[in-house]
């Protein structure tokens, strides 16, 4: 069985600037603003990375955080596994009693097909046994 390690975290906020705010100056953290097209996400980098933004120092790893919505799903922080088949561990996931949660497109919707995050890969969330929001992603760059 391959490993599947955790290569980001993810968290909500209410308030995109006062989250931002408080992110640099507590801990330093530089935070990088996506656009509408991804979501108005902001990236965490935590760690120093390299020129491709992979972090430096084996362990650490970066973040980002999203827009919360009235889906109690989005309030709790969550994690970001990295697979190298996504269907097939999607398919593993709901076999042993998860439930897939979907991604939603560049249009707003909901859907059951992993997106393709530009320069990233290829993600979807779903929920554990446990009722935790997860996120596999099989990156661009493989494993």
């Amino acid at each position: 069985m391959s490993h599947n390690p955790v290569v980001h975290f993810e968290m909500g906020y209410h308030d995109r600037e006062r989250m931002k705010k408080f992110y640099e100056s507590a801990l330093g953290w530089n935070m990088q603003q996506m656009g509408p097209e991804m979501g108005n996400y902001v990236v965490a980098h935590t760690a120093e990375t390299d020129d491709k933004g992979m972090v430096k120092t084996p362990g650490t790893i970066n973040g980002g955080f999203y827009q919360k919505s009235d889906d109690p799903t989005s309030h709790a922080p969550s994690v970001v596994i990295a697979v190298s088949d996504i269907k097939n561990v999607m398919e593993a996931v709901e076999a042993n009693g998860g439930k897939i949660l979907g991604a939603m497109n560049e249009k707003g919707e909901t859907g059951m097909d992993p997106v393709m995050i530009p320069g990233v890969g290829l993600w979807i969330s779903f929920q554990d046994t446990e009722g935790n929001r997860v996120s596999l992603l099989q990156p661009n760059n493989g494993m």
